[in-house]
């Protein structure tokens, strides 16, 4: 399905929370990984079947909707900075303005949208472009509910990436959901734990341009599926003497850039020198480690290359990313003592921005979320049929991988131009491990 959806807007609101931040905790001040963010949006759908038991859609639409309201309104208290406005590039000032919040009515069937998942049409279920920075000033958080005419719901969400990696996303959801069934069973509700620059003290910084914003340009966006069974034989191929064990991701991330790298050579028709850029969470890697609920941004980046002489052997490849993720953990074992920490982010953003900007190296960007356990998020009606971290978008080079339903595959999401991704998608290399684009099943 590409086509613009017959939306209904029922409802616009702002959700404050239920208690009011303590005047201690009113300005956060952002820490250095958090001023090198981009003013944009983290997006996410989770999309929940009909419950089997469902008979009025709509009592069960405002039984929902309460629900939701009221369970995001306490969440929000623990999430403060949520609920509050981006001051410069410097703090957020939690002053309990509130998140935005709609209620859509989609005038279709959920499987109508998960038969064929289009970027196009999954962007009419979120709240605001993820491209919005004036809204991402002024609100750091807009939920769209939608309610389908089968009884299904999307619920989409949009969280500032100033004050918010995929951890603390991830975090949000567990703590509103587990929120919202807390008055039937007891499920634990997450504390998160905001140290703004604490760890990471801010530098007086201009809002800077991340590498990702150098890659724009004409892009061709598609969804892979490696199933668990296929992901199995990729690391038996992926592996070697050196990384006997790669693991799901290293595996499929190294394939893909394989086959991307191929693409390219074919395209520009000679051989080219390219860049990986993989993000990494921090807060295991640190010494002393931080809990996996501390909000905020702690992500950094390893960056394996490969130089334009160099064959495009898989082991090879999963060979690098494996040698700069070790390497990677050193440097944080490290990285808090004394102005390394500083020093160091700095001098990284600064490498990523010169290779992006370079013409003579390709360079690509992999999100992972694999491991987040978001398909975990049942609000009271089950746990999600599908979710995705999908949009339209004007970048390329750009590649999202997150679990299938079952917790053993891999769904990839990747953004190159038209004309690598002619020759990517028909390379019988890929289509041996992956499915294009596959029916989501309802």
């Amino acid at each position: 399905m590409s086509m613009p959806l017959r939306i209904e807007i029922t409802l616009r609101e702002t959700i404050k929370p239920s208690s009011p931040t303590p005047p201690d905790l009113r300005s956060l001040k952002l820490s250095l990984l958090d001023q090198f963010m981009p003013i944009c949006y983290i997006p996410l759908l989770l999309f929940y079947s009909r419950n089997g038991n469902d008979t009025d859609h709509l009592d069960k639409a405002t039984e929902r909707s309460l629900l939701l309201k009221s369970s995001l309104s306490e969440a929000l208290t623990r999430f403060y900075p949520f609920a509050g406005r981006l001051k410069d590039n410097s703090s957020i000032e939690c002053d309990d303005h509130g998140a935005g919040y709609i209620e859509a009515r989609i005038r279709c069937i959920l499987s109508d949208i998960l038969k064929t998942p289009d970027t196009k049409v999954l962007d009419q279920l979120l709240p605001v472009a993820i491209s919005d920075a004036a809204m991402a000033r002024d609100s750091q958080l807009l939920v769209q509910v939608n309610f389908f005419d089968c009884g299904g719901v999307a619920i989409g969400v949009c969280l500032s990436h100033k004050i918010a990696d995929a951890a603390t996303l991830t975090s949000f959801i567990k703590c509103w959901a587990a929120t919202a069934l807390s008055t039937s069973t007891d499920q634990l509700v997450i504390s998160p734990v905001f140290m703004g620059g604490a760890i990471f003290p801010q530098m007086d910084l201009p809002i800077p341009m991340l590498p990702v914003d150098l890659i724009q340009g004409e892009s061709v966006t598609k969804r892979f599926v490696f199933d668990a069974s296929k992901i199995t034989a990729l690391k038996a191929k992926a592996a070697s003497e050196s990384v006997p064990e790669p693991t799901r991701v290293e595996s499929v991330t190294a394939f893909i850039w394989k086959c991307a790298m191929s693409a390219s050579r074919s395209t520009m028709g000679v051989p080219r020198k390219s860049a990986l850029s993989l993000g990494v969470d921090m807060r295991k890697r640190l010494v002393p480690p931080l809990p996996e609920y501390y909000g905020g941004n702690y992500v950094g980046s390893i960056s394996p290359r490969t130089e334009d002489h160099d064959g495009l052997e898989l082991q090879g490849i999963v060979d690098r990313i494996r040698k700069d993720l070790q390497e990677f953990g050193k440097i944080c074992a490290k990285i808090t003592e004394g102005d390394r920490a500083s020093l160091t982010i700095c001098k990284i953003v600064e490498e990523f921005g010169k290779m992006a900007m370079s013409k003579d190296i390709d360079y690509y960007n992999c999100t992972s979320w694999c491991k987040f356990e978001l398909y975990d998020a049942d609000f009271g009606w089950g746990k999600p049929t599908w979710l995705s971290n999908a949009v339209t978008t004007r970048l390329k080079n750009i590649v999202c991988l997150i679990d299938t339903r079952d917790g053993d595959g891999i769904e990839a999401w990747v953004i190159l131009s038209p004309e690598d991704m002619a020759l990517f998608g028909s390379n019988k290399e890929l289509l041996e491990f992956a499915a294009e684009n596959p029916c989501v099943s309802v």
